[in-house]
């Protein structure tokens, strides 16, 4: 199959993936101009923690669907894979600052307390925690030092997703049409990570069958 990519010349394309980053911070930096001049309604501090949590949600979903998108449509942008992960990441990491700063007002005890009457925050912390290394991982440096135990680390995204799935879902009491979509989009593409492993295991050995199949032929 033919790799479908952006028609944008080598020397632009590491400020493709610049401009990604800044275009990815203007619905965060928008929202907090919003909250800033008292425009996010009678509840700004959880409209902009919970606007922030649906963009982690996004753009983890974006993250994990560019290499089915090139392994099954000829989609090329992994180029853009590590922005986005990081992307991911930074929007994690605003969604848990607002509520720990704005919402739990540093009180410890509070958090506590708010994660043992609603056990989905757990499932949030975990995934934040998770990809943490990621995102100090996430550069060439790290790729040469570590080796194959980079390729181990980053297998977190699984857990990580599963985890932002479960967080997501479990925030609230009913699902609405868009959490539905997007838990079912971040469980498919769970799936289709677990699925391409074993594939790819069967058909190394339908090849290694057919080989021997003409070997014992001629």
């Amino acid at each position: 199959m033919a790799e479908l990519s952006l028609a944008i010349p080598k020397r632009w394309q590491p400020a493709s993936v610049w401009l990604l980053y800044v275009v990815g911070f203007v619905p965060a930096t928008w929202t907090f101009y919003l909250g800033a001049t008292d425009q996010l309604g009678a509840d700004p501090v959880k409209t902009f923690e919970l606007f922030l949590g649906i963009w982690t949600i996004r753009f983890l979903i974006a993250t994990l669907a560019v290499s089915p998108a090139r392994e099954l449509f000829g989609w090329n942008y992994l180029r853009y894979r590590r922005a986005l992960g990081l992307l991911t990441f930074y929007y994690a990491l605003m969604h848990f600052t607002v509520y720990m700063v704005l919402d739990q007002a540093m009180d410890i005890q509070a958090v506590v307390n708010d994660v043992l009457k609603r056990p989905f925050i757990m499932f949030g912390m975990a995934g934040l925690a998770m990809l943490i290394p990621l995102a100090v991982t996430s550069n060439n440096l790290s790729i040469r030092r570590l080796g194959t135990t980079w390729i181990l680390l980053h297998r977190l995204v699984t857990i990580i997703a599963a985890c932002g799935a479960l967080h997501f879902a479990l925030s609230t009491k009913i699902l609405d049409l868009e959490q539905f979509i997007y838990v079912g989009l971040i469980i498919a593409l769970i799936l289709y990570r677990s699925w391409r492993p074993i594939a790819r295991s069967r058909k190394k050995s339908q090849g290694r069958q057919r080989n021997r199949a003409v070997a014992s032929v001629s």
